[in-house]
């Protein structure tokens, strides 16, 4: 017994518990902004901040499976986790249920009271693979074939999701992983300049022939909402209303005006921040800015610390996934940014996003779990 109890002390010691705290902290902030948010959805707050508290346990057990296992072993298994990655995601075209944003993206069970997105949860395996790709090729890195190998892995997965969903918001923060591995990992400047001016070359015909006439006007009314008021536009406006309401110490808890009426739509999911500006205040979103900033620096900062270039890499991928979230979700209240269906991370409802988050987490703690060596260098096998 004693043997026992002094190897789970030793556990949690090796473990990130200060990850585990500052998550566990924008939690519980998010679990109270959505008993607020709630109160005039069906059913109450009751049945959502109950959903939630479920999704976080649940979280909180799979943030320590996951510290237990060894990044380097699992990418090993390349070849099932690709295979799980396809399979997964294209369990969508048979079973995939269109959620508010008209997106397949969604897969729901009549006893289960609430649904799970496969893309979601593909994320980890995604930068655990893409990790492994880029640690196989670090010698040859800025070669064309090792470069169009990368892009065909990204290009992959990217058609299976628009296929499989159409969800393009889901394909933008896959490529937006991508994007932050590949600068971590040393891909030359000189290939984002070409990534670039073939983006710009093709962003006529993307506009044209792949983006659908809803898409498009999401675009345009970040430039100017009221080309559609009352339709792509309306999210954002009554955004910025509850935003601006709050002044600096909000209307309090359970007395936004927005919130506490049908005006602020989606106000539990991807609005919550919105809520969080009228009832806390700009005081609740800069303290919120400011943990949600904490969680990313700490896995930047675990990162510095990893045991190889692969672990890093891991890391590097959960904190692309995490900032894009959060610069977009936020962006999207503000009116800066299109609204693609993104959730504020910790913070929104969803338990597939909760749990899945917490798993992305759970691998940075296993990466502090097994530091480098100091003799070791950065990409060090």
């Amino acid at each position: 017994m004693k043997e026992a109890v002094a190897a789970v002390k030793k556990f949690l010691r090796a473990s990130d518990l200060l990850l585990l705290f500052l998550c566990l902290i924008t939690t519980g902030i998010g679990v109270v902004l959505i008993s607020s948010a709630a109160r005039t959805l069906d059913g109450g707050a009751r049945r959502y901040v109950l959903i939630q508290l479920v999704a976080t346990a649940l979280g909180v057990l799979a943030f320590f499976g996951m510290s237990l296992m060894d990044v380097e072993r699992l990418s090993g298994w390349w070849k099932w986790l690709l295979a799980f990655n396809i399979l997964f995601i294209m369990t969508l075209v048979p079973f995939g249920v269109a959620g508010d944003t008209g997106n397949r993206s969604w897969i729901r069970f009549s006893f289960m009271p609430f649904g799970i997105q496969p893309a979601e949860v593909v994320k980890i395996t995604f930068i655990i693979l893409l990790a492994k790709q880029m640690y196989v090729l670090r010698e040859k890195i800025n070669r064309w074939s090792s470069v169009l190998m990368l892009c065909a892995h990204f290009g992959l997965m990217a058609g299976v999701i628009y296929f499989a969903s159409h969800d393009m918001g889901m394909v933008v923060v896959y490529a937006c992983i991508f994007l932050s591995m590949l600068l971590a990992a040393g891909v030359h400047f000189r290939w984002f300049l070409l990534a670039g001016a073939l983006g710009a070359a093709a962003a006529p015909l993307i506009w044209n022939n792949v983006l659908d006439n809803g898409q498009r006007m999401r675009i345009l009314v970040v430039l100017n909402p009221e080309l559609d008021p009352l339709g792509k536009g309306y999210h954002a406006i009554q955004s910025k209303n509850a935003l601006g309401a709050g002044g600096l110490f909000g209307q309090g808890l359970y007395n936004g005006t927005q919130t506490q009426s049908s005006m602020l739509p989606a106000k539990h999911t991807d609005f919550i921040f919105s809520v969080a500006g009228e009832e806390l205040g700009l005081v609740g979103c800069v303290v919120i800015v400011l943990l949600l900033c904490a969680i990313i620096a700490r896995c930047l900062f675990i990162a510095t610390r990893a045991q190889s270039g692969l672990s890093a890499l891991v890391c590097v991928g959960v904190a692309g996934m995490l900032m894009f979230q959060t610069v977009e979700n936020i962006g999207m209240c503000l009116g800066l940014t299109p609204i693609i269906g993104l959730t504020l991370p910790f913070l929104s409802y969803g338990g597939s996003s909760i749990v899945t988050l917490y798993l992305a987490v759970g691998l940075i703690s296993g990466a502090k779990m097994r530091p480098k060596p100091h003799w070791r260098g950065y990409w060090d096998a």
